[in-house]
């Protein structure tokens, strides 16, 4: 099963994917946590670290072929070998990002960037079992960053005029692909029970 939970920075992606990842856990099987594009593979996290911590300002498409060359390295060493085995990938984002980041808040071409990803990686990418994205008010959101203290990511760090092009976004991304919007401005407890119920 290959479930994958998109959102907004803020709105507790890799801690609902966490919950998942012991919920199934519990039930003896198999789980694997991607937080795309980066993980926990080397190569995939020198690629991200290039867009984000070292401080190039590099243009969208440059990003957008970075990224995608990250997903492909964690596709084929993580999330295929596990698929194939019978496991349970939980992603924590995925191209969705980059329609939302690179197209609606850098304005590059929304097809161009789905045209690229679907020319390097296969089918089973694009159709997850369940893919949910996660919503909250920008107050919301924003409180909850403080409380991680300095932003230094690149997209993190851009001005709100950016994004709010990218929080506007999600919710075409949600129409366009038929996923479930889920608002997660509850409790971790409450956002997880939601997801929970859809699954």
């Amino acid at each position: 099963m290959y479930i994958v939970i998109e959102g907004q920075d803020g709105t507790g992606k890799s801690t609902q994917a966490r919950l998942l990842q012991e919920y199934y856990e519990k039930q003896g099987k198999e789980v694997v946590v991607m937080d795309e594009p980066d993980g926990d593979l080397p190569q995939a996290h020198d690629l991200h670290d290039m867009i984000l911590a070292r401080g190039y300002k590099l243009e969208p498409m440059t990003n957008v072929l970075l990224f995608t060359a990250a997903r492909v390295e964690l596709w084929k060493k993580i999330a295929e070998p596990v698929l194939k085995r019978g496991g349970i990938v939980i992603s924590a984002r995925n191209y969705w990002y980059t329609l939302s980041y690179q197209g609606y808040g850098e304005g590059l071409s929304r097809s161009k960037i789905i045209r690229l990803t679907k020319e390097t990686l296969p089918e089973k990418y694009f159709t997850p079992d369940f893919g949910f994205i996660l919503i909250v008010s920008d107050e919301v959101r924003l409180e909850r960053q403080k409380g991680r203290g300095k932003v230094t990511e690149t997209f993190e760090a851009k001005p709100s005029e950016f994004q709010q092009k990218v929080n506007a976004a999600y919710p075409h991304i949600a129409k366009d692909f038929n996923l479930q919007i889920i608002d997660a401005s509850g409790t971790i407890e409450e956002v997880f029970d939601l997801i929970i119920g859809k699954l």
